[in-house]
């Protein structure tokens, strides 16, 4: 049920009544009026922020995988990207560069960014959803090679801890070609940079 989370031995509390302690817990009055619908805005905001809990990669691509001769990279990229660190459930957001080489199959190119957005909606750590990524694609299409880079700015460690305003996290998963051969990933890696 939406909403409302389940712990073993526990009853059920609704989403916004703990957000509502959380708010007292800080030192907030959560029936003053600026805060009397944040227990609402809240719930609402994480569950779309995490709506990728609730996807399928194979419902999102449906019918968008098409036999073709292509044997050749295709590549998208500067594709954005939006997270919650699952640490301290702090957005992460940046751009995925996605590349695979068909073997005889390739996909609606609009269904990349789809798969970015499935993985990226979720509480996550950047080098997991990297990896995610990129095994999704490889186990859909089964590709002659899959390359994916993430490149984002945390604010866990913008806003706090280290805070450190201008670090950049960069992931990369290689499957196949692009990590057999170096050329092919030469390549993958010149066409990302190009702006």
């Amino acid at each position: 049920m939406a909403g409302t989370a389940e712990v073993v031995g526990l009853p059920e509390i609704p989403m916004q009544e703990l957000v509502a302690e959380l708010l007292r817990r800080l030192g907030e009055d959560p029936t003053r009026p600026g805060l009397r619908n944040t227990p609402k805005r809240v719930e609402q905001s994480l569950q779309w922020l995490t709506r990728g809990y609730r996807a399928d990669p194979r419902a999102a691509l449906g019918d968008a995988i098409f036999e073709e001769d292509h044997h050749h990279m295709v590549l998208v990229k500067d594709i954005e990207m939006y997270s919650l660190c699952e640490h301290h459930l702090l957005p992460f957001f940046g751009t995925a560069a996605v590349a695979y080489i068909p073997r005889g199959r390739v996909i609606g190119l609009s269904k990349i960014p789809r798969i970015v957005e499935m993985y990226s909606r979720r509480l996550q750590v950047q080098e997991r959803m990297t990896t995610q990524i990129a095994g999704t694609i490889s186990e859909l299409l089964n590709p002659l090679g899959v390359a994916v880079v993430l490149e984002a700015e945390h604010l866990c460690m913008r806003m706090r801890g280290v805070e450190k305003q201008n670090s950049i996290v960069v992931t990369s998963a290689m499957h196949g070609s692009f990590r057999d051969r170096r050329e092919t990933r030469d390549e993958f890696m010149n066409l990302i940079a190009r702006r």
